[in-house]
């Protein structure tokens, strides 16, 4: 791989330990790693030009479902409440296949990847007509961002209780029999890695506590991360209280499901107690805002979480909740609805982009990625703050935030530019819109 110096940025946005900004700021790339990050450097490979933008690390999504890129604005569920919504979605994605998932995550990988996102996790818990992870990790492999998707699953429909249909949900057994085939097949988890394998059953609402258990045994067991919804909203915790007798946290510790190794989506209705345990558990948390508001969820406690230390990252959600998938947006509104919520002085824009960097890779237990630091994984973001997003900005960093751009101009990934000008390098993306199109018409 050919050596690469991003040169004259603006600013260097390093995210180290003493997170520093470089004014004119060069990051030497080589070998997929960072070599060198500073000013002056220089390079007999190839230069990019960064005069006129801030450079940051990648951005980090925690939570996705790419599936639900064919599913946005559908008129049943635009207006729903989460369980409504889900009774509106579940029929129409029982109608997916292997075609639908591979070409809904091309285009939901390409949105985040337009974002300035680097890295991703996705959870996919349904796997109707023969649609297998596989499908997603293929589409993961042709985009090039970094991947972590997650097995997930459902196992109680309707007639036993549950909320989706009996024909989405699968017996137990041959839940964890294909979590050990996936996880033997595609997890790597070498430093560096472009792909690693989570379990991850759906929902306190849609498993049953031994499949919970047995996942969380089995995860340990391989090695991987664990992942799940918890403490959504006002529903979830009352479900929680009335099924289990107890809270969503206490629901998660008894199972197995806090340690660092967990991490869990939305947790909007945690209380007090519950987030000292995932402070002393080191469990950490995907805040999704923008889901949370299209849905009426509410306003997750990210302030008292970073505050005693719990893990936070960021989450787009599924683009048929939020119903977008641009994550430095989402680091906007993360701080939007924490000043909305605790006051103006709440959180700053370096902590919501610290959230959606850093943070976003120590929840996903990656310590190879999230700052420019020599070592560390060459994804990088360069952002043109030159245009009129920014004109005006006295803070080129806090500009990124507060007012735009909303589009990364290059992406790097492993060293590698996925993303150049504003354009996808990786995939012919007119034709991909195209086929999603096409496919999202014949499900109406």
């Amino acid at each position: 791989m050919p050596e690469i110096l991003i040169r004259n940025a603006d600013v260097v946005v390093t995210m180290d330990g003493a997170r520093r900004e470089i004014a004119q700021g060069d990051v030497l790339l080589r070998g997929g790693v960072i070599a060198a990050v500073g000013q002056g450097l220089a390079t007999s490979g190839a230069v990019v030009e960064a005069r006129g933008c801030v450079v940051t690390p990648g951005l980090v999504n925690t939570h996705h479902h790419l599936y639900q890129t064919l599913t946005r604005a559908v008129p049943g569920g635009q207006d729903a409440l989460l369980f409504g919504w889900l009774q509106t979605l579940y029929p129409i994605w029982a109608k997916f296949g292997p075609e639908e998932m591979f070409v809904s995550a091309q285009v939901g990988l390409a949105e985040l990847a337009l974002s300035g996102c680097s890295m991703t996790s996705d959870h996919l818990y349904l796997f109707p007509n023969g649609a297998r992870l596989d499908d997603t990790i293929a589409a993961a492999g042709e985009v090039g961002l970094r991947f972590h998707p997650t097995r997930g699953a459902m196992s109680i429909g309707v007639s036993d209780g549950g909320l989706p249909p009996d024909a989405l949900v699968e017996r137990e057994a041959a839940i964890l029999e294909d979590c050990i085939r996936v996880v033997d097949r595609f997890h790597d988890k070498a430093e560096g890695s472009m792909l690693r394998v989570g379990i991850a059953p759906c929902s306190p609402f849609s498993v049953s506590r031994d499949l919970m258990r047995e996942a969380a045994v089995l995860a340990r067991d391989k090695g991987v991360m664990l992942h799940t919804h918890l403490a959504e909203n006002d529903e979830d915790i009352a479900y929680s209280l009335a099924k289990f007798g107890c809270r969503p946290g206490q629901y998660a510790e008894d199972l197995g499901w806090t340690g660092d190794d967990v991490w869990h989506a939305h947790c909007v209705k945690l209380d007090a107690n519950e987030i000292d345990l995932f402070a002393r558990s080191g469990t950490g948390v995907a805040h999704c805002p923008c889901s949370n508001c299209r849905l009426g969820s509410g306003i997750a406690p990210v302030r008292a979480m970073r505050d005693v230390g719990v893990k936070v990252g960021l989450g787009v959600d599924g683009s048929a909740s939020n119903d977008a998938g641009n994550l430095i947006l989402e680091a906007r509104q993360a701080l939007l609805l924490q000043r909305v919520s605790r006051g103006a002085d709440a959180m700053a824009a370096r902590e919501a982009l610290e959230i959606a960097t850093l943070g976003g890779a120590k929840v996903l237990g990656r310590g190879d990625c999230g700052s420019l630091e020599v070592g560390k994984r060459a994804d990088i973001a360069i952002w043109d703050v030159s245009g009129i997003e920014a004109a005006g900005s006295w803070d080129a960093v806090a500009s990124l935030i507060l007012c735009g751009p909303s589009k990364v101009r290059d992406l790097f990934v492993e060293g590698r530019a996925v993303v150049r000008e504003g354009q996808m390098l990786t995939i012919d993306l007119a034709l991909v819109i195209e086929r999603q199109n096409q496919l999202a018409r014949r499900l109406i």
